[in-house]
């Protein structure tokens, strides 16, 4: 006896592979279809549905007997595609419809409660309606163009695939197993369980006709096709895995990153104003990455080469500058290396407001920096117009809704956002973290806000994986700030001005004693994981 669909919706592997016959001469040839069946489910098949839209009901049934013995006896389900009368006929697992046949209550009522209904959606109100009315799993598509699927109109694409998984789990309906189907082959599969699928509501699997029915070898190309969404699927975990966090998880990253940096010295490439450049140099000595302040774009295609992160920090605002940060993006996204985005007073004139939109279209930002007016204009929208005097940050979010507000940024410009402020926020759009360490003399210097940016660059230099950048981000902002309070309880301290030389030295003692094995500043951190 097959296993019954119905009873296993929770199973991840029941529509992993799932095959749909197309007995026409052109797809079939001269093969038997059940020996294609047969040889298919073999190799890795762990649905079939039968389809044949053009033969007369006599030998709809008669085929539809002779593949139900093949695949009872691999205890694979089969589905028959429309024919609701046929499925009751031959007796087997369930039926897949189209949007124009019978209605789910019908065909439940005909078929009985412990059947499986299938049901195609090609868009995402179709795929809400069915999950209501009752549908076992989902067909989604068409994803590609296919030799059957003429209409480009209905082309769901990567993107539309994904859509639609996000809505069915924003309604709740994430539990219903879902496998998409429209062109897809051993050349696509990969990108769309990859690009396709949601990390809320992961694709089942995916749905193959001609890539099997039409092969020399069923078997071989169920096998190949079955290894590559076992192996997406165990990279979509592995990746979801990484992307998990815990305090302790930070705690135990944070001194491994500190002394890469140490050990790697990366280059931290500056693009800022002339009234921070020595001290951002200074900072990155400091942390232990080798600095160059240079703001000529053109500069940047050699620099990118050399395993860095740039900055661009905007506290100076000129057509050519904005002309050097664009040109100097583009050679660092080329190279595939880190950028952070300082917006300094992106909120204080049109002028400023008109450079952010500009910066942010002209490539991809890894991290983006501000305090709570900047972040707000980067996020545009009604704070489009957000007042910022100078480079000063005045608060109106409460908590809630800072971590809201960097969180969907971070979703959307897929970067890490962090919002500085008596407690600082890190998001990289799933994962956010809260850090309340620092001292008021931090706010009292030039361009200590800049310098943090140069220390996070130091940070994401050494770190490969987008997945770690949070970590990163998070490590330079720890040491940065615990270096301020560490700092500021030095007896030489008096005010801000003996405060930037004892500064500098607390981030060199803080990152060579942690190079060195010792992590015990670490216990002063004062860090939270926001829900």
């Amino acid at each position: 006896m097959a296993s019954s669909p119905t009873a296993h919706n929770s199973d991840y592997n029941l529509y992993r592979l799932y095959l749909v016959t197309d007995s026409t001469p052109a797809i079939l040839g001269d093969k038997d279809i059940c020996d294609v069946v047969d040889r298919a489910i073999q190799g890795g098949v762990t649905i079939v549905q039968y389809r044949d839209k053009t033969s007369d009901t006599g030998v709809l049934v008669s085929t539809a007997r002779k593949l139900h013995q093949v695949t009872q006896k691999h205890h694979v389900p089969l589905l028959i595609n429309d024919r609701v009368d046929v499925a009751l006929a031959v007796g087997c697992e369930g039926v897949h419809l189209g949007q124009d046949d019978m209605d789910i209550a019908t065909a439940r009522q005909i078929l009985g409660p412990s059947k499986c209904i299938g049901i195609s959606a090609n868009n995402i109100q179709e795929a809400i309606l069915a999950c209501e009315q009752g549908a076992d799993y989902l067909g989604i598509g068409t994803i590609f163009s296919t030799q059957t699927k003429k209409d480009t109109k209905s082309i769901l694409g990567l993107a539309g695939l994904k859509q639609t998984l996000e809505s069915l789990s924003e309604k709740g309906y994430e539990h219903i197993p879902t496998v998409c189907i429209g062109g897809l082959n051993a050349s696509n599969i990969t990108q769309v369980m990859s690009h396709g699928s949601s990390p809320k509501n992961p694709l089942n699997g995916v749905a193959v006709v001609s890539a099997i029915m039409a092969a020399h070898d069923p078997k071989a190309a169920s096998m190949q096709l079955s290894n590559l969404i076992t192996e997406s699927h165990m990279q979509n975990r592995i990746q979801e895995s990484c992307r998990a966090i815990s305090k302790h998880t930070v705690l135990d990253l944070v001194p491994k990153v500190i002394k890469t940096v140490h050990e790697n010295k990366p280059l931290s490439h500056n693009m800022t104003n002339l009234v921070v450049q020595n001290f951002a140099a200074n900072v990155a000595l400091a942390v232990g990455a080798s600095p160059i302040m240079a703001n000529y774009g053109l500069e940047a295609a050699d620099l990118a080469k050399l395993g860095g992160a740039l900055v661009i920090n905007m506290g100076t605002v000129t057509p050519e500058g904005l002309d050097n940060y664009k040109v100097a993006l583009k050679a660092y996204n080329t190279a595939k290396r880190p950028v952070v985005f300082d917006p300094v007073g992106a909120g204080a004139t049109a002028v400023r407001r008109a450079a952010v939109k500009e910066v942010l279209c002209a490539g991809h930002i890894d991290v983006i920096k501000g305090n709570e007016s900047e972040i707000k204009t980067v996020y545009g929208g009604k704070s489009d117009s957000e007042s910022q005097r100078g480079v000063d940050s005045s608060s109106t979010l409460s908590h809630a809704e800072k971590v809201q507000l960097v969180r969907e940024l971070a979703k959307r410009r897929k970067a890490v956002v962090v919002m500085t402020g008596k407690t600082d926020l890190v998001s990289d759009g799933s994962r956010t973290v809260a850090i309340s360490n620092g001292h008021e003399y931090l706010g009292m210097i030039t361009g200590t806000g800049c310098t943090l940016g140069t220390t996070i660059s130091a940070m994401v230099a050494v770190c490969e994986a987008r997945d770690n950048r949070l970590v990163a981000v998070v490590a330079g902002i720890l040491l940065f700030e615990i270096a301020a309070e560490t700092a500021a309880r030095k007896s030489t301290v008096e005010g801000p001005g003996s405060f930037v030389p004892a500064f500098l030295d607390s981030l060199y003692q803080l990152r060579t004693a942690m190079a060195a094995g010792d992590a015990s500043w670490l216990d002063q951190e004062k860090i939270t994981l926001e829900s």
